[in-house]
C-alpha cells in the first residue's frame, strides 16, 4: 500500500498505510477513512518545533503511541514527560495536555486512541479450524 488515498476494505477490515490517508502537517483521519466505529483514532503529524493548543475531553480518555520523533507531552499540573518512538502516555478525560515536537528539523508522528465504557475483557475465540499452539 502507500500509493496514495487507497484504503483496501474487505470483508470486516480495512487496511491502509498513514501516507493514504493525507499528506503534510495534522490529521490523518484514521478512524473515519477505515470504518473504526468502538472508538475514536488519529494520527497526528506534527511540524517541526510546533505545540498543539492545551485540550481535555468531558468523556473520553486518550492513549498516545509516538511512532516517529520527540515529543514533549503537557499535563494539567504543569508536568511534562519527554516521548520517544515507541513511547505511551495515557491521559483521563479531564486532564489538559498539550504536545510539542522537540526537533526544529523533523516531523513528528503519534497515533491518539480515545474512548469511553471501559474495557471489554477477553474475549478473543480461536476461528474454526484453529487449535491452541
Amino acid at each position: 500500500m502507500s500509493e496514495g488515498n487507497s484504503v483496501y476494505k474487505g470483508e470486516g477490515y480495512a487496511v491502509a498505510h498513514l501516507d493514504d490517508l493525507g499528506e503534510g502537517p495534522g490529521f490523518r483521519k484514521i478512524r473515519k477513512e477505515l470504518g473504526v466505529t468502538a472508538f475514536g483514532v488519529n494520527a497526528i503529524v506534527l511540524p517541526p518545533s510546533y505545540a498543539t493548543g492545551s485540550h481535555y475531553h468531558d468523556e473520553q480518555e486518550e492513549l498516545y503511541f509516538l511512532h516517529s520523533g520527540r515529543v514533549e507531552i503537557e499535563f494539567g499540573d504543569g508536568s511534562t514527560r519527554e516521548l520517544l518512538p515507541g513511547g505511551l502516555a495515557w491521559v483521563e478525560a479531564p486532564t489538559p495536555r498539550r504536545l510539542r515536537n522537540l526537533s526544529d528539523s523533523e516531523e513528528a508522528v503519534y497515533v491518539v486512541v480515545g474512548g469511553k465504557g471501559g474495557y471489554v475483557g477477553r474475549d478473543g475465540k480461536l476461528a474454526e479450524g484453529e487449535t491452541h499452539r
